[in-house]
């Protein structure tokens, strides 16, 4: 395993960790409405990358087991957003919809670091096509 394998490894759970705080802790949100959403894409957009990054250091990885944490980052946002409306904070879809689309721009960025480092031997080649 390299090395921004093994430090995506050890960075994912401790991000999840920071996502979940800013997102369930009170007195979060903010007066333009445009900046929250932004926030929410820009967190799940890094978890997303992380967890591609990660996951492709296994060899046993394959494109379907790729999906699955992709779908378990949404559904996490998901359960997020819903606990919020327990702390005091606004429940909103187009929170849920930045988180979306931020996992979906994050595979893709997983993807392109993997691929542009792969060939420059910095990541270990993942599943075959």
């Amino acid at each position: 395993m390299k090395f921004s394998q093994l430090y995506a490894v050890w960075l994912f759970w401790p991000a999840v960790a920071v996502v979940a705080w800013g997102e369930l802790s009170p007195g979060g949100g903010s007066v333009f409405h445009i900046w929250d959403k932004a926030l929410h894409f820009t967190a799940y957009f890094g978890l997303a990358g992380i967890a591609f990054v990660a996951l492709w250091a296994s060899r046993a990885v394959s494109w379907r087991r790729l999906f699955w944490p992709a779908v378990g980052l949404v559904v996490l946002g998901g359960a997020l957003e819903i606990v919020q409306g327990t702390v005091g904070r606004d429940v909103s879809v187009w929170d849920e919809v930045a988180n979306t689309l931020g996992v979906g721009a994050g595979n893709l960025a997983g993807w392109a670091f993997v691929t542009l480092f792969g060939a420059r031997r910095l990541v270990e080649a993942g599943p075959p096509d």
